[in-house]
């Protein structure tokens, strides 16, 4: 929106530019958008991350050009901003009301009778059945059809405003889908965290030396209340919609409708994926059948739901119903049984990953949990275990968080042995014997033997691991009984494993050697982003990895990277630019790539390129203005010298490319 006191300058300002620039604008915003909720809300990309990159290049291009054509609904204001000391409060235009819980569905009958008999209804009422989100509510709130606010649910009067983190959340709409949107249209719903994000995230946690988020609903909840949104921006957060508050000039009969309509102005919904999961019910008989279809169905879903949500269908009805306090009359919350077990902890045991953290682990009797046997579950660290006051013989209520990983909930003291201590992590790394140390600034004690045999199998197994090499013929067990027979010790080694000495191994005949060479051989052609996060750099996880794949292009080119260069790359920070240093200094690292690639391995970057020279290494050049040469020439021939070209000006730009009408980045530079 336009300040009315510098609408008449805007517009003379406007009346300079080429009517196709502001038109391309408009198409690129437009294209973005859309296939922004192709991919976040639909989960069906019509596009390719290369077309997809060059079209948002465009963009930031054009922007950095004329950011006098800058809008609060562009994809660029997506970009997190500065972190914050504290969140703001705003209150709710309408109370963001509670709902009724209970954990019998026998109880919807009872809920069916006092809805009619308010209602003075003598037949059935229809219901509209959902699913109940675990996640954190929040209210998003749109004036003339862009996102101006955002609250949580707070003590359902006054909530945070935490809109800057939320505009990082692609699956929300910055600006509504419609010619005609409503003066005000405040829509709630859940922010939550799907199940295999959340056993990514830990993973990454794992190896920045992090703490684990016990489930997927504090992972959502602790992301979206970051005072800095660069980290709410780094997570992979979703929302839901499904309620309400203050509207005008949009209409609708039911709360289907209502779902309808706003999933058709881009908000994310059930109907857009998972239509399946809601259903109407005439009655009480047929919302119990639904509530115990969900509960059959919620281990399959990719995300944490806690119970379903009875709500009367049609508005009139609802409104008529009213609430109780703080609770509607119209909706009811039928909530699942905790799925808990309770075992007895036989041994606390210590596994060494590859980064070298040691993780302690309980050792239980088998319990059958949600259909899953569970024997093992993570302790996390020695303040996790000091906290529950975790020891061996105890006994304890197991669950699965996210209905994904095994955690201890508690221990029940009344039971415990009468000799037990409390448990204390080791000194010495259990496989090598080596002193354990604890980085400063982390939790987590690790083994600094680059030669212990667990740190060793443990990055064995990531390189081969699906999401690297992807050697889907090498498993786990394979990598370990390989490292035994001394046939595997280095990543190069699996290259060079031949037919006669893998058939002498146990339970390897023809076909599993033929498919395991097989395999191998197939790896050799991969992404460069998959053989940087495959080489297990310390903080370099996928995202990262391919954000330097595109950065550097070919493999030549990133083992020169220096610190210099990295922390230049949006989202390659000090700790993490420090890390890939010392891991392209490492002599074993270098003869461990050297070697990969004399034996055939292929990482193929986005665009192999090779530097024609290197007089502008090191030095970052920012382009405005118009130039004898396209901007995109210009900017790879920078690069081919060594260079970097940026799209900002920044305290680290070196110079500044000026042509005929510069924008203000030259005023910026000055």
């Amino acid at each position: 929106m336009i300040d009315p006191l510098y609408q008449g300058a805007y517009v003379f300002s406007m009346s300079k530019i080429n009517p196709a620039i502001i038109q391309r604008l408009k198409e690129l915003r437009e294209k973005i958008n859309q296939y922004d909720y192709e991919y976040y809300v639909l989960d069906q990309p019509t596009i390719t991350d290369y077309e997809y990159d060059k079209l948002y290049k465009e963009l930031l291009d054009i922007e950095a050009q004329y950011p006098e054509l800058i809008t609060p609904d562009s994809p660029s204001q997506r970009v997190p901003g500065t972190p914050l000391s504290a969140f703001e409060k705003g209150r709710h235009s309408l109370p963001m009301l509670s709902l009724q819980n209970s954990y019998d569905p026998q109880d919807i009958k009872e809920f069916d009778k006092r809805v009619r008999k308010f209602l003075g209804a003598k037949g059935p009422i229809e219901y509209f059945c959902e699913p109940k989100f675990d996640g954190l509510a929040l209210e998003l709130i749109y004036k003339e059809g862009l996102l101006s606010g955002a609250l949580t649910r707070g003590d359902g009067l006054i909530g945070e405003n935490v809109l800057n983190n939320v505009k990082t959340i692609k699956s929300i709409p910055l600006k509504l889908k419609t010619s005609s949107p409503p003066p005000l249209l405040e829509i709630r719903g859940e922010v939550l965290m799907f199940k295999k994000d959340f056993i990514k995230l830990n993973e990454i946690q794992d190896e920045k030396g992090e703490p684990f988020f016990a489930n997927p609903r504090n992972a959502a909840a602790g992301s979206l209340r970051q005072l800095d949104p660069k980290i709410t921006a780094s997570r992979p957060l979703k929302m839901f919609c499904y309620a309400f508050g203050k509207i005008s000039n949009f209409k609708f009969k039911t709360q289907e409708e209502f779902l309808k309509k706003i999933s058709k102005l881009g908000l994310p919904t059930i109907l857009n994926k998972h239509p399946s999961l809601v259903r109407k019910c005439s009655g009480p008989e047929e919302a119990i059948q639904y509530y115990e279809f969900m509960a059959q169905k919620r281990h399959e879903l990719p995300f944490d739901i806690d119970g379903v949500v009875i709500k009367v269908n049609r508005i009139e009805l609802q409104q008529k119903l009213g609430n109780i306090a703080r609770n509607p009359r119209w909706a009811s919350a039928a909530k699942f049984k905790p799925e808990q077990g309770i075992t007895v902890i036989e041994d606390i045991i210590i596994q060494v990953g590859r980064t070298g953290a040691l993780t302690p682990v309980a050792k239980m009797k088998p319990v059958n949990i949600g259909g899953v046997s569970i024997s093992h579950a993570t302790l996390h660290n020695q303040e996790e275990i000091k906290r529950k006051d975790i020891r061996v013989g105890d006994t304890v209520v197991i669950q699965r968080a996210g209905d994904v990983i095994p955690e201890v909930v508690k221990v029940i003291l009344e039971k415990r042995p009468k000799h037990s201590k409390p448990f204390k992590m080791p000194k010495r790394c259990p496989v090598c014997h080596s002193e354990v140390i604890k980085p400063e600034g982390e939790v987590v004690l690790r083994c600094p033997n680059p030669l212990c045999p667990a740190v060793i199998q443990e990055g064995l197994k990531h390189f081969v691991s699906r999401r690297a090499m992807n050697i889907d013929k090498l498993g786990n067990k394979l990598i370990e009984q390989l490292y035994r027979a001394g046939l595997v010790k280095t990543f190069s080694d699996i290259y060079k494993l031949k037919r006669d000495e893998l058939l002498k191994l146990e339970r390897m005949g023809e076909k599993s050697v033929h498919n395991l060479l097989s395999s191998i051989e197939k790896s050799k052609k991969t992404t460069l982003a998959r053989f940087i996060y495959a080489l297990g750099i310390r903080y370099v996880g996928e995202q990262t990895a391919q954000i330097l794949a595109n950065h550097y292009g070919s493999i030549q080119n990133f083992l020169k990277a220096s610190f210099e260069e990295l922390v230049q790359i949006n989202d390659i920070g000090p700790k993490v630019a420090q890390s890939i240093v010392k891991a392209l200094s490492s002599p074993h690292v270098k003869k461990e790539i050297k070697e990969l690639l004399k034996l055939g391995v292929n990482p193929q970057g986005p665009s192999q390129r090779q530097n024609v020279s290197s007089k502008l290494k090191g030095l970052s050049i920012v382009i405005t203005g118009k130039l004898p040469l396209e901007r995109e020439t210009i900017k790879e021939i920078i690069v081919n010298h060594g260079g970097k070209s940026p799209s900002q000006v920044t305290k680290k730009t070196n110079f500044v490319l000026v042509g005929e009408d510069p924008g203000s980045k030259l005023k910026k530079a000055q």
